[in-house]
């Protein structure tokens, strides 16, 4: 049995989202937060713009793209972009893990798009990119959140295409280089990669997304809530911080405050060193570590966020699969019982595996702490295991 280590990481929130706060958070940081007061009012206002400015500048975002802050988190920014933007030419959706499958429904079950295609692969891997069609709409996750399985980069994406690229980036973004050249709709939450809070989202479009919103209009009803078009032009208020509903102002301020320590990091670049360095430390682990792999086999295509880790001890493998969820439980139940590591255990509609947020406001001493108390919990849940299995 291994010994229960001593040491515990001194921030144990390894949660996949909402993921850990920035480094030296606490609520002294929203103290200036404009609550009581309307969006609408002139700071309020002024705040929502700020917050677009910042994102444009950490994000590195070209200065003709529109920037809006949109309800309900990174979903709802896809669902306007889907419900606003399709259905003009065919579509091409890319699913390898479960999010990538909800657009496919919203696609296929929900709008009822006659010419989608739909190219998938299994969890770990990628779908075949070569065979994605650049004369249609193109719907894809740049990082799978519940696969950590993440496009190595915007090579594979036609620079002279003709339809419109929509990438879920809400696991990407603040952590991997996203070349909007060949991004029309990049979608992502505060909720991930900078540690902000749930429920906002944010929609990033490109002249040529714009560009389809003013000369197109789909064939279904619109709800209110997904409209970015007035009297067949963009509505430009959104982007400048006047958003559709009500915003918390106190969600805002937490959001100025992740990017404030961002560009202290120095800026997107600095975010991605910091998240390589932790996907860096956990490949290490792994190396080292004869009952766990990486659920994304080829190291081009690991997340440096959202890290799945398989295991693939031979006792555990034999288990039938319901078995093996109990194991991921019984795993973040008892690092979750010593404080150690919380929000450990894959999403659910994935197969049995560990995940670890890796992201840049996760420190990497935190990480070295954590792996002692991961090879303690899998050894107590082994020794627990029915000796006939």
């Amino acid at each position: 049995m291994t010994t229960k280590p001593s040491l515990r990481p001194l921030v144990p929130h390894f949660s996949s989202g909402p993921c850990a706060k920035r480094p030296g958070w606490s609520l002294q940081a929203l103290e200036k937060a404009l609550v009581g007061r309307s969006h609408r009012s002139k700071p309020g206002k002024a705040r929502l713009k700020r917050a677009i400015e910042l994102t444009r500048e950490v994000l590195e975002v070209p200065a003709n793209f529109r920037i809006g802050i949109v309800p309900a988190s990174d979903t709802g920014a896809v669902e306007m972009a889907l419900w606003t933007l399709l259905g003009a030419r065919g579509v091409d959706v890319l699913a390898w893990e479960s999010f990538g499958e909800g657009w496919v429904t919203d696609v296929v079950k929900q709008l009822k798009l006659k010419d989608a295609r739909v190219l998938k692969a299994p969890y770990g891997a990628l779908p075949d990119l070569a065979k994605v069609d650049f004369t249609r709409d193109v719907i894809f996750t740049w990082n799978g959140t519940t696969s950590g399985v993440r496009v190595p980069n915007g090579d594979w994406i036609k620079a002279d295409r003709e339809g419109l690229t929509i990438c879920d980036a809400t696991s990407a973004a603040f952590a991997q280089a996203l070349p909007f050249d060949k991004l029309d709709v990049v979608t992502f939450s505060w909720q991930k990669a900078l540690g902000g809070e749930a429920a906002h989202g944010m929609l990033v479009l490109s002249p040529r997304a714009v560009a389809r919103l003013e000369s197109f209009t789909p064939s279904w009803p619109v709800p209110k809530i997904f409209r970015l078009t007035k009297g067949g032009k963009l509505n430009e208020a959104i982007f400048e911080g006047e958003t559709i509903n009500t915003p918390s102002m106190l969600c805002v301020e937490d959001y100025l405050d992740a990017l404030a320590w961002a560009k202290a990091q120095g800026g997107l670049n600095g975010l991605i060193r910091r998240a390589d360095a932790n996907l860096a430390r956990i490949a290490a682990w792994v190396g080292r570590t004869p009952w766990v792999e990486f659920l994304a086999k080829d190291p081009a295509t690991r997340s440096n966020t959202s890290v799945c880790l398989e295991i693939v001890d031979p006792h555990v493998k034999a288990l039938a699969p319901d078995a093996q969820a109990a194991f991921i439980k019984a795993i973040a139940a008892a690092l979750e019982l010593e404080n150690a590591a919380y929000d450990v255990a894959g999403h659910r509609d994935a197969p049995p595996h560990l995940r670890v947020w890796a992201g840049a406001t996760i420190e990497g001493s935190d990480l070295d702490a954590l792996f002692p108390w991961l090879d303690w919990a899998f050894a107590a849940a082994k020794a627990a295991m029915p000796k006939a299995a």
